[in-house]
């Protein structure tokens, strides 16, 4: 299963969880310090909230998690061969997880993409 990743800064963690929790009827998947995330089911999405005062409303980055590195790897194949740059990050700490990854460059926006799968939980 893939499902499209949208990271959030947000102004007040604790009032975000709240709304989101009743917008998607879930509740968090993970909760640190000045992080949360929902593995909402319907719509397919991983949200992330990311507290940065000043920043709110603003994306912070877009991803799209997939079930492999494997999986991780034909995408940046893909987009390789389409012309598109990467970078890699492999057994990365990120988002409380270690991750195996890459950033997709050049975007002509300059939005932040990542494709990612999750090895495993990290503290």
């Amino acid at each position: 299963m893939s499902r499209l990743q949208l990271a959030l800064n947000v102004e007040n963690l604790d009032e975000s969880i709240a709304f989101y929790s009743r917008l998607f009827a879930t509740e968090p998947a993970k909760v640190r310090p000045g992080y949360a995330n929902f593995a909402i089911a319907e719509p397919p999405l991983k949200l992330v909230l990311m507290e940065n005062p000043g920043t709110g409303g603003s994306i912070n980055h877009l991803g799209v998690e997939v079930d492999s590195t494997d999986a991780v790897d034909d995408v940046q194949a893909r987009l390789t061969g389409e012309g598109v740059t990467s970078t890699d990050e492999r057994d990365t700490t990120c988002c409380y997880a270690r991750q195996d990854k890459f950033w997709v460059e050049n975007t002509p926006n300059g939005e932040q993409w990542e494709i990612y799968t999750v090895l495993e939980d990290a503290s």
